[in-house]
């Protein structure tokens, strides 16, 4: 009925609005460490300042980019959905619950590179391991989504099309803790470790089905 249509479409629509609201607040609130830094001191420049809090500045920008990445596919999955049930909301509040986490975690992981990084306390693990969670709660979503197609618009929207999509999450996701266990380790071997995300995304990267 029209009228059961437009109330479902409508709760879709307050689900990504909430979802993208959330995220953006998050991703904002990421840049508070970096606020509080004080300007440079007498006889002290500014490539000085950067240098010494470098950490929190790499933390910062690096945890947006991957943020702005996750959001994408998030979002891709959301406007391709018609409805919701319980088991989509609790996976999504999931994700949204980890996102909205990340500046904590982040603003620790930037003072434990920009520190003795030998000594963090499990808290470069609990930073990847953050991402990780995120990245399979994501898929989670788009593995539900595609056991119950009668949520979906039509035209399909979880991609369920592209070969990669059931291994997107859970490859990223391992990558993520392999970093976070080699920092433990190996600090200084784990921070080139991160550029080995460009070359998996470039290959788990979506394909148009037609």
């Amino acid at each position: 009925m029209p009228d059961v249509a437009a109330s479902r479409a409508r709760a879709v629509d307050r689900l990504i609005n909430f979802s993208d609201a959330v995220v953006a607040v998050a991703v904002t609130v990421l840049v508070l460490p970096l606020v509080d830094i004080a300007a440079p001191g007498p006889g002290e420049t500014v490539w000085g300042l950067l240098g010494r809090n470098a950490g929190q500045v790499f933390a910062f920008v690096f945890t947006f980019y991957v943020v702005a990445v996750m959001w994408q596919a998030h979002n891709r999955i959301l406007n391709g959905i018609r409805d919701y049930d319980g088991a989509v909301f609790w996976l999504n509040a999931s994700w949204l619950v980890l996102i909205v986490m990340l500046p904590w975690f982040s603003a620790m992981y930037g003072e434990t590179i920009s520190g003795d990084a030998r000594s963090s306390g499990g808290v470069g693990f609990l930073y990847w391991g953050a991402m990780a969670a995120i990245a399979l709660f994501g898929s989670a979503i788009s593995w539900h989504l595609r056991r119950h197609p009668e949520l979906l618009l039509p035209s399909g929207g979880s991609g369920s099309s592209d070969r990669l999509a059931a291994i997107r999450g859970p490859v990223m996701a391992a990558y993520f803790l392999f970093i976070g266990v080699v920092f433990e380790f190996a600090p200084d071997v784990a921070s080139w470790l991160p550029l080995g995300i460009i070359p998996l995304s470039i290959w788990l990267r979506p394909h148009d089905s037609g």
